[in-house]
């Protein structure tokens, strides 16, 4: 038993440093091309572009969030703002009042039937070749949406442009060990956009052409995660996505371990039912990267980290078990319960080697994302030691939670 439980384990760690070594092999492969633009990007021509701002129990960050768009460097009578309250209790539709008569924007309130609902009303009243979405708790760079359009204007086949999130001002350890994770997750969205493989568009300010929403309808509820149920669905008709990592924009960050654990139990139930429903396109060849490698590595990912959670939880459980007989039989003494460490002593079992290659690739990660996206940002080991620590002890308790809410049908909270 014990020899199958090791294949397993080595097998999966085999792949998680696979994983690793092609997104840093697709860096190599592309580093001349991805560049980072300094000052203000010009477009030959600017089209028409609508942001809509769903909202619903915003009002402490809404009026931000307004602004930053207000501020974008982009022509006035380009840019249309959509705000659309949906059925907040607090004081969000008064502030969004505030901006009723502002030429740049309308604003909307309706019942609350979801984040999904407020969308696809402003997708109704939707008049611009292009649209936007932008979470109520972001807040835009000024340059966000002219670096977004460029790449429309660059490649006339891509249909979508994420943006790079970042998280806005962490002030606690836990919003420290978010920004550690938005860096790494701006370098793996960069190398699967340059493969056409991103497999979500998240709310902080993607930009689609209004084409895609002609030709597949609108937002679906989507288990709360219509960005990444979207995504799906425009690689299922062939439509292409890429990736802006100069389009930065700011989001707050949960900054208690409830909030996030409630986050990402939502996004990991979200992504698991909707690649159920979207299931066909895993290792079908015209899906290409998505298909073979994007889709794959986060189904290994998940199995690696809940398989090595549970093969260490066995071990502690034995080990105890095994302490507690010891001294049972000859009785407690500090001398044996001491930690013995040999400074001559290093464990050359083939997993110490993958440990180590995958933490220098993962640190590799970490300083390429931050480059790319937030290189003005603090920078420091112990919010790495924070990340490894919290999403270690976290992790597999959100998947685990995640999963059995799948088998249970059990929708994930919001908040």
């Amino acid at each position: 038993m014990e020899f199958v439980s090791s294949g397993i384990f080595y097998i999966l760690m085999f792949l998680s440093v696979y994983v690793q070594v092609f997104f840093l092999l697709t860096f190599l492969e592309n580093r001349k091309r991805i560049t980072i633009r300094q000052g203000k990007v010009r477009l030959a021509q600017y089209p028409a572009v609508t942001i809509l701002v769903p909202c619903w129990n915003e009002e402490k960050t809404i009026y931000k969030t307004a602004c930053s768009l207000l501020n974008l460097h982009y022509p006035k009578d380009k840019l249309h703002i959509f705000l659309i309250n949906d059925g907040s209790t607090d004081g969000t539709w008064n502030t969004i009042r505030r901006f009723r008569k502002h030429p740049n924007i309308k604003v909307f309130n309706k019942k609350n039937g979801g984040k999904y609902t407020a969308l696809n009303l402003g997708l109704e009243n939707l008049e611009t070749p292009f649209v936007g979405c932008l979470d109520a708790d972001s807040y835009a760079d000024p340059e966000a949406l002219v670096r977004i359009m460029s790449y429309f204007e660059k490649d006339s086949e891509i249909m979508a442009v994420a943006s790079a999130a970042v998280i806005y001002n962490p002030q606690t350890l836990i919003q420290s060990a978010q920004q550690i994770e938005y860096h790494i997750s701006a370098f793996t969205k960069k190398m699967l956009g340059t493969l056409n493989a991103l497999h979500v568009t998240p709310g902080t300010l993607p930009v689609y052409k209004r084409e895609v929403f002609d030709r597949l309808g609108g937002f679906k509820k989507a288990y709360n995660s219509e960005d990444g149920e979207i995504a799906l669905r425009m690689h299922a008709n062939k439509m292409k996505i890429d990736y802006c990592h100069e389009a930065v924009v700011h989001t707050l960050g949960p900054d208690t371990l409830r909030g996030l654990f409630r986050q990402r139990v939502r996004w990991m139930y979200g992504f698991l039912r909707n690649l159920m429903d979207y299931r066909f396109l895993l290792l079908k060849r015209q899906f290409g990267h998505l298909a073979f490698f994007t889709l794959p590595a986060a189904l290994i990912s998940i199995v690696t980290v809940v398989y090595v959670f549970g093969r260490m939880a066995v071990k502690i459980a034995n080990f105890i078990a095994q302490k507690i007989g010891y001294y049972q039989t000859v009785g407690f003494s500090l001398s044996d319960s001491a930690p013995r460490f040999d400074l001559f002593y290093m464990n050359t079992k083939i997993t110490f080697f993958l440990l180590v290659i995958f933490s220098s690739m993962l640190l590799m990660t970490i300083i390429f994302g931050r480059n790319l996206v937030d290189k003005k940002s603090k920078f420091y080991t112990r919010h790495i030691f924070t990340y490894v620590v919290l999403y270690g002890a976290l992790a597999p308790f959100w998947l685990l939670k995640s999963i059995y809410n799948l088998f249970r049908g059990r929708q994930a909270i919001w908040r």
